[in-house]
């Protein structure tokens, strides 16, 4: 089939400047690279260091480029906002859209393919015959959705990142033949043949206790509860490692919430540690460095990439009932309930502190369920989902 794939048009594909759903995309198109199965058109915004990038010699997937962030780039875009009514996503996205548009019009494709912007099928619905695909990482499209229905009338397919958001999608139609789920991903191996850090570098000691959490530092994450927590524990051996930003790439200011933690972990100081944004590369071996992971969030997460990479770590799991995250972790992890959340953490973490040998039976049980989120079998299923579209589409 001939292909166009639409991203966020926020962050480049490929993943240079890292981000979940682009990291995503990037594995199936490795995985497309090598069995040539489509021929597939990535529309995407520009960045300089997409221009080298090997992915680009592919002879079946190809890149074309939207450059909103050059001179001209953010003229154009000044002027769009000046000249368009409020649009379903913020301005600099339907810019990006609106130029991808111009493109594709004029093109034929049997699949257009939306990635994670369900609110594109509003703008290219009477464009084209081609057929439209949703491809979800986030709770977008529900009975509560702006255009909902609009949305999911256009749809000859819906492929989900799990059966949470599966749900969530059926609230507009529960018995719904458009939808997939598809669960994600990630580069197992690299978590698996990871080096650890040294803990000395981070000013661990090899008697600490040492919990790690990884991911964007906002309120939704669950990681102030989570240091509310250590300071109940209030043991010296504890510590706790935070990996992350607010946000994908480097910070360029502190936000409010990350000056909220810095306050909370003073009384804790001695035992909490930020690196701030690490690139994705290292995060293994930072992981590796820790007794115990703990993915706390507080919202309804839609699967929790983090939660696969704890896991593929080999590290003991403490997370909440959130969303999507049960069906990757079911009886491998401690899965506490987000009433009472901290005081939940605070008897989890002790009950794997003091039990050594759980630990060891959770760390064996967590490599070996992670061998069902490796990326090939993402992309193979993705692929297969596809096929579904002539099924399901009436």
């Amino acid at each position: 089939m001939k292909i166009a794939i639409l991203t966020s048009g926020i962050l480049p594909v490929p993943a240079v400047q890292g981000g979940a759903v682009e990291n995503l995309v990037d594995f199936y198109l490795e995985y497309n690279d090598q069995h040539h199965l489509h021929d597939i058109t990535v529309y995407s915004i520009w960045h300089p260091d997409v221009e080298q990038h090997p992915a680009l010699n592919s002879k079946v997937n190809h890149y074309i480029y939207i450059k909103v962030n050059s001179l001209w780039g953010r003229l154009k875009k000044y002027i769009y906002k000046q000249t368009h009514k409020e649009g379903y996503y913020h301005y600099t996205i339907e810019y990006f859209l609106d130029e991808v548009i111009r493109l594709i019009k004029h093109r034929q494709y049997d699949i257009i393919l939306l990635e994670n912007r369900p609110g594109y099928t509003l703008r290219i619905q009477d464009l084209t015959t081609s057929k439209i695909v949703i491809h979800q990482e986030n709770d977008f499209l529900n009975d509560q959705s702006k255009e909902g229905m609009t949305i999911y009338d256009k749809a000859a397919l819906i492929i989900n990142t799990s059966d949470y958001i599966t749900r969530r999608v059926k609230t507009i139609d529960k018995n719904s033949y458009k939808c997939k789920t598809v669960l994600n991903g990630i580069d197992t191996d690299c978590f698996y043949t990871a080096i650890s850090q040294k803990r000395d570098f981070m000013g661990f000691h090899d008697t600490d206790f040492v919990i790690v959490y990884s991911g964007r530092l906002n309120k939704e994450k669950g990681i102030l509860e989570l240091l509310q927590a250590i300071k109940i524990i209030n043991r010296a051996d504890i510590k706790l490692l935070i990996i992350g930003g607010s946000f994908y790439g480097k910070d360029k200011q502190p936000t409010e919430f990350i000056h909220l933690l810095k306050q909370e972990s003073e009384a804790v100081k001695d035992k909490v540690v930020f690196t701030g944004y690490l690139n994705y590369e290292q995060i293994p071996s930072y992981l590796k460095m820790a007794d115990i992971a703990v993915v706390p969030s507080m919202w309804d997460e839609p699967f929790g990439l983090t939660v696969v990479e704890a896991l593929a770590a080999g590290l003991p799991l403490i997370t909440t009932r959130s969303g999507g995250i049960p069906e990757i972790c079911d009886g491998v992890a401690t899965i506490v309930d987000r009433e009472d959340i901290v005081k939940n953490l605070a008897q989890a973490i002790l009950e794997l502190y003091h039990h050594p040998e759980k630990r060891q039976a959770m760390s064996q049980a967590a490599l070996n369920r992670s061998k069902l989120f490796g990326k090939e079998r993402y992309a193979q299923e993705f692929f297969e989902a596809l096929t579904h579209i002539e099924r399901t589409s009436v």
